[in-house]
Parts: structure tokens; C-alpha cells; sequence
């Protein structure tokens, strides 16, 4: 019986993939709820809020993404967040207002900036669906808009299974 060379189609389409898990920060992600710093539940009182960012051990927060927020139906002074970038500054990697999910957003939307999409001209691409980390959505639609107008097509899942997106018309 003669055997028959295995030939890999998919290596030999010229595919491009472009993989979101690949622009994944790794790090701890916190959100830091000023909830429980409110009087009452309802009011932020200056004089308490500074002496608690004096006393407030900000080294646990080294090296890791910070959201900041409130968890509270409470009306809280925009200065407020801002004492807390200042406070988180020198040591958080990143300091974001909002939950952990939209700072996951602004981390990938920071990545996406980064990337040099001319890598991409008339390229067939193939956007990887499947990944280990939470890719947002946004990200996904952000990558589909940033490589419309330079690839020749775009497909999203895996090369041996991929949904068409767009392919440029010829002419």
C-alpha cells in the first residue's frame, strides 16, 4: 500500500491569525470599592477620606491592575478617585476608574493601539476565537474595525473552522 503524503493545507493557505490572548497583560486584577470610606453609607467626608489614604497600606497593591470605584448609590466628589490615582501611582501597574471588566477593556483598547496594522495589508486574517483568558468583545469589534481597511479578508475562529467576516472585493 502506498502511502500518501500528509500535505497541511491550512499552513500552506498564507493565513495571518491574529490572537487577542497574545496582548493580555498578565497580572492581579483588584477593585478597589471606596463603599465602606462613606459616612453613613451615603457621604464622603473629606478630612476622613485623607486621613485614611495617610494611614492606608497602598504597598499591597504592587504590581497589580487597580479599578476604582463604588460599590454605593452614593454621589461621590470626582476628586475623590483622583486622590486615589495619587495614592495608587507609585505602585500599581495600572489605575483605572470603573469595575475590573472595564479596566480589562482599557488594558486590551491600550494593547490594541500598540499594534502595527500595516502587518496586516492584504493579508488574509484569521481572528482567534478560542483563547485562556476573558478576551472583552470590544476588543474583538475593535480588531475587526482597525483591520477592514488593510486586510483583504477577515474570518474569526480557527483556520480549520472559521466564520467569514469580510473579504475585500476585487477589481
Amino acid at each position: 500500500m502506498e502511502e500518501k503524503e500528509i500535505i497541511n493545507r491550512v499552513a500552506g493557505s498564507g493565513l495571518k491569525t491574529f490572537d487577542l490572548e497574545a496582548l493580555y497583560q498578565p497580572g492581579e486584577r483588584v477593585w478597589l470599592d471606596i463603599s465602606d470610606r462613606l459616612h453613613e453609607g451615603l457621604i464622603l467626608r473629606e478630612k476622613e477620606f485623607r486621613s485614611w489614604l495617610k494611614e492606608h497600606s497602598w504597598s499591597a497593591y504592587e504590581g497589580k491592575f487597580v479599578a476604582v470605584g463604588c460599590s454605593s448609590d452614593a454621589i461621590i466628589p470626582t476628586w475623590a478617585f483622583m486622590l486615589l490615582g495619587v495614592a495608587l501611582q507609585p505602585f500599581a501597574k495600572k489605575v483605572v476608574y470603573g469595575n475590573v471588566e472595564e479596566m480589562e477593556r482599557a488594558l486590551f483598547r491600550e494593547a490594541l493601539e500598540q499594534v502595527d496594522w500595516e502587518e496586516f495589508r492584504d493579508a488574509k486574517v484569521v481572528v482567534k476565537g478560542c483563547s485562556k483568558v476573558d478576551v472583552p468583545v470590544e476588543a474583538y469589534v475593535e480588531v475587526a474595525s482597525k483591520l477592514r481597511p488593510v486586510a483583504a479578508s477577515i474570518m474569526f475562529g480557527e483556520a480549520c473552522s472559521t466564520v467569514p467576516l469580510f473579504k475585500r472585493a476585487r477589481g
